[in-house]
């Protein structure tokens, strides 16, 4: 019997992931077991959950302000779920007419909760206009509800929730129909601004929260460098953009980053890009929604094609929320000759949404292609950027819309979400989502968000080099072993000619690698004694494991399979320890494979 190794970073079922981080974007499930008893919805894990992913587990804070919200305005019977907006809460209204047509209009009802003026309060409340949105629905009905708050991504974040039912436990938010216009303090959330001309200094210095005493995570926040001066939320977002776009890579403070000017050079090599072009949103899989609703808005409701094996909502989201879809899961060179084929025969699409490289097999689309097609066959092209990231692969010219996750490498501490999508300015249809988003488009990413994510991505660079050079090394030790089947790694991937075609010059193979074994035997072994920490989410600044298509696609495993994506792959978020260090976790956990 294999005596199992002591793990230095073995963190309890359930905990937040980084440990004791009130707003953390992971949850610990330390064992093969533990990942399946979370999703078989074992009563073990699921009473110590104390956070899970955002999306798919709504937050303890969100919930409590949830209840509180259907406890003064709900009827017997009803709950209510989150947004940030009037127009998010009504698209969630829609859904629920699609999914429950047999409900009554009235059964389905949007609740908008707004500030009153307050004295001393007033300016800070005109900073980041603090207002949600809650669908009030039969408790019943909460899986249509939860659906679209997952597949979104435009529900409310914990730290809105926290600040805004603060506010409503001091009846200083409150229902709108209830105010006349004098006493009304803003009609909804500020409009994305192309003015950069921002204020670089500090006006206040409001703390975080708004109890006299300090709860002690806010202590900690505050402590280290974290001290939330909300007067800052729009250089923050400016600052976001600016790095987003390439122009900003110096690790600086706020205000010398804002001092640069806009056109100065960037990474994105795009002729007439600058950070215009670039939209926050509450997370990355908000960015995919929106930019498939609007896309949809553009054009009328056309299918869609998924080329590549997707993370799973992106899937969702084209079939849920359009006419369907065309799946092409393999990526492959065939499947893009089907879809010429299709094309040339007449059949009409919206768009092509692909990552780049996918997720978990790290495989990269033939962009050029894929572009040369869209060019001819007049459909967008999406690009989900996340897991290459833009130091390691310019996919700009090869998309109208590329769209990213925020919340992982980007920000790295796991403690914040946000999302970016970008218009690609010598796309063929430019003008046309250019206009769509200006008209539509709604900054509903929190100011205490915006203000950590800054902060948090400040040495976005120097890590992303580290990461780079120490998932190379991990790689090499499992492709070393003989007890491992298969690597998946852009690098020595059949489709590692695509991803060079997008390399940056100085570019790596980013962070993200996965592996299979030959039995599940040893998987669950290997996972079960590997020392890093683990559960959903990548991208941290920590090696982050998890068993993901356990986790990710526990209900539809034979349609995995039907795919290459095998049950028992693990896949690696490699972080920034020392490297030879990783080395030897990686090393030990291979030997506690049973001979």
């Amino acid at each position: 019997m294999t005596v199992p190794i002591p793990l230095e970073n073995d963190v309890e079922v359930g905990e937040t992931i980084p440990p004791m981080t009130a707003h953390a974007v992971s949850v610990s499930l330390p064992t093969w077991r533990a990942n399946v008893g979370y999703e078989e919805g074992e009563e073990w894990v699921l009473s110590k959950m104390k956070t899970g992913y955002p999306r798919f587990f709504i937050h303890k804070a969100i919930e409590q302000f949830a209840a509180a919200v259907a406890e003064q305005y709900g009827r017997p019977g009803e709950r209510a779920i989150l947004f940030p907006s009037h127009a998010v809460a009504a698209r969630c209204q829609e859904f629920f007419a699609r999914q429950a047509p047999e409900l009554d209009l009235d059964r389905v009802r949007i609740l908008d909760l707004v500030p009153v003026a307050e004295g001393a309060r007033s300016k800070e409340l005109a900073i980041i206009s603090p207002r949600v949105s809650a669908v009030l629905f039969p408790e019943d009905k909460f899986k249509i509800a939860k659906t679209f708050w997952q597949h979104s991504g435009d529900g409310v974040s914990s730290r809105r929730a926290e600040y805004c039912h603060s506010l409503f436990s001091k009846g200083a938010l409150v229902d709108e129909s209830t105010l006349n216009d004098t006493a009304r303090f803003c009609k909804g959330p500020r409009r994305y601004q192309k003015k950069t001309s921002i204020d670089l200094g500090s006006s206040t210095n409001k703390p975080n929260g708004t109890a006299e005493v300090q709860d002690p995570t806010q202590f900690v926040e505050e402590r280290f460098g974290r001290n939330l001066d909300l007067s800052l939320t729009a250089n923050a977002k400016l600052a976001v953009r600016r790095r987003i776009a390439g122009s900003l890579t110096a690790d600086v403070g706020l205000t010398e980053a804002l001092s640069l000017e806009k056109d100065a050079d960037r990474m994105r090599d795009v002729a007439g890009f600058s950070e215009d072009d670039i939209y926050l949103y509450p997370c990355g899989m908000s960015s995919i929604f929106n930019a498939h609703r609007n896309l949809m808005a553009t054009k009328g409701p056309l299918k869609s094609i998924v080329y590549g094996f997707p993370y799973i909502d992106t899937l969702k989201i084209v079939e849920k929320f359009g006419p369907g879809c065309l799946f092409y899961g393999l990526g492959s060179s065939e499947e893009l000759d089907d879809l010429e084929k299709r094309l040339e025969n007449g059949e009409q699409f919206l768009a092509l949404f692909t990552e780049f490289p996918g997720n978990p097999l790290l495989r990269s689309p033939d962009l050029e292609r894929i572009r040369h097609l869209a060019d001819k066959y007049d459909f967008y092209v999406v690009v989900d950027e996340t897991i290459g990231n833009f130091l390691n692969v310019n996919v700009l010219p090869y998309g109208d819309v590329v769209v990213s996750s925020l919340t992982k490498v980007f920000s790295g501490d796991s403690n914040v979400m946000g999302g970016s999508l970008i218009l690609n300015p010598k796309g063929r249809s430019y003008e046309k989502l250019k206009h769509t988003w200006e008209q539509d488009y709604e900054d509903n990413h929190w100011a205490e968000d915006s203000i950590f994510l800054e902060r948090n991505s400040r040495d976005f660079v120097s890590r992303i080099e580290r990461i780079n050079d120490n998932a190379e090394a991990i790689c090499d030790v499992l492709r070393a072993h003989p007890r491992v089947k298969q690597v998946n790694y852009p690098k020595h991937s059949p489709t590692r000619p695509f991803y060079d075609k997008c390399r940056t010059p100085n570019g790596g193979y980013g962070g993200l690698l996965s592996a299979t074994f030959f039995s599940k035997r040893d998987a669950v072994a290997f996972f079960d004694n590997l020392d890093t920490v683990k559960g959903p989410s990548l991208g941290t600044n920590f090696t982050l494991s998890s068993p993901y298509v356990i986790l990710a696609h526990y209900g539809e495993l034979d349609w995995c399979a039907s795919w290459g994506v095998e049950a028992d792959l693990v896949r690696f978020s490699v972080g920034l320890e020392e490297t030879s260090k990783l080395v030897q976790i990686f090393k030990r956990a291979l030997e506690a494979i049973p001979r």
